[in-house]
């Protein structure tokens, strides 16, 4: 069998790249025991496959890269490529494409996919070389030869998974340069004059978040650990240090509520525990909101623009990709391959490109692995 391909990782891009080549081309290694195990518990374990919309600005990466491989493979043809393998993904969330039952409706076509194709599993890759025009992947129990590999290691988030940082170690050996990794789609702790956060954990509320020029819509959770919910972890794509603002009042006017006789927890639409835990933290009295006078009236609306710096994430264990990574001014945005060492190519999530929540990041796991398959086969 000519297996001139090796594919390090087994997750979503290293599964759509082996799905796609001819049988018996590939060898897969994973250092898991199973394939696909962050497919398995993403989105709940339903999998949120991609987004009905799509573009390089829902990323944190070079724009002109992202949409270059989108534009080979977007959203609509990964539909239809799913909907001709039997998966027919279910919109939720008015733009949110699931699998319909659970995630295993797509690990499943990918096992059937690749079952032609050699699959090593606990199986570590210690480092990657070449000599000619093959490549040397050496692992703990073999080294074997391959005219292409593909590093689709993933990053750092989830180690108890099986994450590492090999992909890193073997873009650097090759003279790669590695944007500086950091958790993201993460949760942010505090300090301790936010410590009282804490208090309110398991409730949420909407609220709109600013880092830098970047605002962020939607839910806002107190965990015991700090912040987290949709809102929040993306924003954590963009803040590396300093402060955030958060409006916990977004789309309500204080001011034409002047008049009102209502107790203020009951007038502002924040639930009753977060709005008397903040009273308490403004020094504010929970009274009839005419009651309030003009300094009173301006310590409430410090709400709408509540500045704290976060003290860091929850880290990796609880980030759901990893931002930074490889360089793509490295890497062909028409082939995946990598401008510095021919037959190497980078997929996925170990490059540097992360999404926003939404489906984003397996929409471009799929979509990388779509152009490195064309190049390959061409």
């Amino acid at each position: 069998m000519n297996r001139q391909i090796i594919i390090i990782g087994g997750g979503a891009s290293a599964l759509m790249l082996a799905s796609l080549l001819p049988k018996n081309r590939a060898t897969i290694i994973e250092s898991n025991a199973k394939l696909a195990a962050k497919i398995h518990i993403s989105g709940g374990g339903k999998c949120n496959i991609t987004n009905k919309y799509m573009g390089g600005e829902y990323f944190l990466a070079k724009h002109a890269f992202v949409e270059s491989i989108l534009n080979v493979f977007d959203e609509k043809k990964l539909l239809l490529w799913l909907k001709k393998e039997g998966l027919n993904p279910v919109l939720r969330k008015k733009t949110h494409y699931f699998c319909e039952n659970s995630s295993t409706e797509l690990i499943d076509i990918f096992k059937k996919k690749i079952k032609h194709q050699r699959v090593l599993l606990s199986e570590k890759v210690i480092e990657v070389t070449k000599r000619g025009a093959y490549f040397k992947v050496k692992t703990q129990k073999r080294i074997l030869s391959a005219k292409y590999v593909v590093v689709a290691s993933g990053g750092l988030s989830f180690p108890k998974l099986g994450a590492s940082g090999i992909g890193y170690e073997i873009a650097s050996s090759f003279g790669h340069t590695i944007k500086q990794t950091a958790p993201a789609l993460v949760g942010f702790t505090v300090q301790k004059e936010q410590f009282f956060f804490k208090t309110l954990s398991g409730s949420s509320t909407k609220v709109s978040i600013r880092v830098d020029e970047q605002i962020f819509q939607g839910d806002l959770l107190f965990t015991h650990k700090g912040i987290s919910g949709p809102a929040v972890l993306d924003s954590s794509l963009y803040w590396q240090k300093g402060s955030i603002e958060i409006d916990f009042l977004p789309h309500f006017s204080l001011e034409h509520m002047r008049g009102s006789k209502k107790q203020i927890s009951s007038l502002l639409p924040i639930p009753k525990r977060i709005t008397k835990a903040f009273l308490v933290q403004l020094g504010l009295e929970d009274k009839p909101f005419f009651q309030l006078t003009f300094k009173e009236l301006e310590k409430l609306q410090s709400l709408q623009q509540y500045v704290f710096a976060p003290a860091g994430t929850f880290g990796y264990s609880k980030a759901e990709v990893t931002k930074g990574g490889v360089c793509t001014d490295e890497v062909d945005a028409k082939t995946m391959m990598s401008l510095k060492e021919e037959g190497l190519y980078f997929i996925g999530e170990v490059l540097d490109v992360t999404g926003k929540l939404g489906g984003y990041n397996f929409q471009w796991a799929f979509s990388s692995a779509f152009v490195c398959y064309k190049n390959i086969r061409e």
